[in-house]
């Protein structure tokens, strides 16, 4: 390669990789695994060794990955830095590894220990009295303080037996395999979005605003290393295991001393051969760790990594089975997932034989067809993916898969569920069209898109005589719900017209940064993502949304039909003090306001909404029939507004 290969290269990986980071570290939803995410990291490491001078101070190889994000409450400051680990996936990487501690300390002792799939949390003690938890954050400035999260963690001790003036842990929060298969069952069940693994599900509740959600989801802590005392000497790492455990402190499990190279790679094995097995996930095993505490000091860190502790990174579990068929599955968008059906494998201990393809372009890029032999691996040691195909096997009979275009005419399951989403409670929010009132309009011929809802009244004796929607009464009142619903913001709109990606929240920020929806209309993918949280791949499933034909027309009859597509507040100001940086909560009925209108007006002039009370909010207004939050702020002194107080404060 060339220089302006080389840099264009290193510039994509670096992109890619912060991204990445961006998805795993702040919003918890990461879209790639593990292995490939390691891969990334560990090609730009390899360019940037063989050319140290395009090496940058931003580079995700120069800082830790994540951000501080105010969520779970304010910024804390780091006593000590919490660094991530090295990673290494071979054997001789290991061996370099012990063999440049032993040449540079002499005799040393190191500790294997597993290496938990979850999110590092840091605990201080003063005079043994638990104080406070901070996440990780930006590893090395400042974390989120989590503390009123991390007492309602059965693993965190409140009180220690021995009392030292200080007393600094770091461990990783996590959550069980059988508690994340029980939050996904409620999660269901209340028709909320479940969670892809364990660790976004255990990283997303502990930065939760509601402690009580935070207890309902049962987290665990493993503990894995002391940071700092103060009135104690401890020296090692296995005396700091022993003070801990003296004082209740669960640690990590199954940890093992070593001296020789081919004791850690013994205890690196012997990890792997158990993994598979355990109730919590684990993304590799630590060679960690030389036992003492002076050793380390004479090592020193790098501004990401120790120099005294590296991770390994088991690769991932892969076997090759035959592709037998292809199943189409709908969901409530309307989105088509096509689902790999295979002979049975075990992939680390478990049997698997089914995966999910993802779409049509997944498809196509690995060029997968029925009858192929097809190679599956396990992501995050729970989720099966498919990886590519072993063309040497392929049938010689085989066609390329294609997702049929005639799907939606065949099964109406997709045009039921597009339009369930669209009358939901989270969109318009109309009454009287449910289920099985939608599956009848569309059999009956009179539904073919969201637009034909709002021509039902042209119909009303044909409904009435059929009774589709039941007598003349029931029939009037579906008839006026759809007609009051043309009264909703742009938000709930949006939020109704099932982008993938684009929920509630996405909408109202989407709305209040371009105006109206015919502007996100006219957006390109840039421009979309300059909106908050929106990131390449909604904005790209937006920009796809409004180039058919067919949705642009949908939105011009809606248009047509006396919706509201532009918001009545598009400016923002800010001139209002006592609004800007504050954070409000809506509870109960307001009578001039909907709660999205009412949450684009606090917005609109800086202010902050959240969907639970907590110590940071300023303000809760107070509607008609108001409860537990109004409850909860009164409990904890937070001001309480009228409707006519908040018109008075807007």
């Amino acid at each position: 390669m060339d220089i302006s290969e080389i840099k264009a290269e290193l510039a994509q990986l670096r992109k890619e990789i912060k991204y990445h980071n961006k998805r795993y570290y702040d919003e918890d939803m990461p879209l790639i695994p593990d292995y490939e995410y390691d891969k990334l990291m560990s090609r730009l490491k390899e360019l940037e060794a063989e050319y140290p001078e395009f090496i940058t101070a931003t580079s995700p190889t120069q800082i830790v990955g994540g951000t501080a994000r105010r969520k779970a409450g304010k910024l804390v400051a780091h006593d000590v830095p919490m660094l991530s680990l090295q990673d290494v996936f071979s054997k001789s990487e290991v061996e370099d590894f012990v063999n440049g501690v032993i040449a540079k300390l002499g005799e040393v002792e190191f500790v294997v220990e597993e290496k938990i799939d979850g999110l590092s949390l840091a605990l201080r003690y003063r005079n043994g009295e638990f104080e406070q938890a901070i996440t990780r954050g930006d590893g090395t400035i400042q974390g989120e303080d989590v503390t009123e999260n991390a007492r309602v963690i059965a693993d965190v001790v409140q009180k220690l037996v021995d009392a030292p003036e200080y007393f600094e842990i770091r461990g990783e929060v996590y959550m069980t395999k059988k508690n994340f298969e029980a939050t996904n069952a409620r999660q269901e069940k209340l028709n909320l979005k479940t969670f892809a693994n364990p660790r976004n599900c255990a990283a997303g509740t502990l930065r939760q605003l509601d402690s009580r959600i935070v207890a309902e989801r049962n987290l665990s802590m493993f503990v894995f290393n002391l940071q700092k005392i103060e009135g104690v000497e401890i020296n090692s790492h296995t005396a700091a295991y022993d003070f801990m455990i003296r004082n209740g402190i669960k640690i990590i499990h199954n940890y093992r001393v070593c001296k020789t190279f081919d004791e850690i790679w013994a205890a690196i094995e012997n990890i792997g051969s158990y993994r598979a097995d355990l109730e919590y996930d684990i993304d590799g095993a630590v060679v960690k760790k030389v036992n003492s505490f002076a050793q380390r000091e004479i090592l020193g860190a790098t501004s990401k990594f120790p120099r005294w502790a590296v991770a390994y990174k088991y690769p991932p579990d892969e076997k090759e089975t035959i592709l037998r068929k292809i199943e189409l599955s709908v969901g409530r968008t309307g989105r088509i997932t096509p689902t790999a059906v295979f002979d049975p494998i075990i992939l680390n201990g478990t049997r698997v034989e089914r995966a999910t393809l993802h779409n049509q372009d997944f498809i196509d890029a690995l060029d997968i067809r029925i009858g192929d032999t097809i190679r599956v691996y396990k992501s995050g040691e729970i989720i099966p993916r498919v990886s590519g195909v072993n063309k040497d096997k392929r049938p010689a009979d085989s066609v390329p898969f294609k997702i049929p275009e005639n799907f939606t005419a065949e099964d109406n399951s997709i045009l039921r569920n597009h339009l369930l989403n669209f009358v939901g409670r989270a969109a318009m929010d109309i009454k009287g069209l449910g289920e099985n009132a939608i599956a009848d309009l569309i059999d009956a011929g009179f539904l073919h898109d969201i637009a034909d809802i709002y021509k039902l009244k042209d119909f009303r004796a044909e409904l009435i005589s059929r009774k589709i929607l039941g007598l003349a009464k029931n029939t009037d009142k579906v008839l006026a719900a759809i007609e009051d619903s043309k009264k909703n913001s742009p938000v709930k709109l949006l939020t109704g017209l099932g982008i993938l990606g684009v929920g509630s929240a996405a909408a109202r920020d989407l709305i209040l940064h371009f105006g109206s929806i015919e502007k996100i209309a006219q957006a390109s993918i840039d421009d979309l993502q300059l909106v908050p949280d929106i990131g390449e791949v909604t904005a790209k499933n937006i920009a796809d949304f409004f180039k058919v034909e067919a949705n642009i027309r949908m939105i011009d009859e809606l248009k047509n039909s006396g919706l509201t597509l532009e918001a009545e507040i598009v400016a923002q100001d800010n001139s209002n003090s006592e609004i800007r940086g504050k954070v409000f909560v809506l509870t109960g009925k307001l009578e001039k306001y909907t709660r999205d209108e009412a949450a684009a007006l606090i917005e609109a002039r800086g202010g902050i909404v959240k969907g639970s009370v907590s110590k940071v909010t300023n303000y809760v207004i107070a509607g008609e029939n108001a409860g537990s939050k109004l409850t909860k702020a009164q409990e904890l002194g937070i001001k309480i507004l009228s409707e006519s107080d908040f018109e008075n404060l807007i």
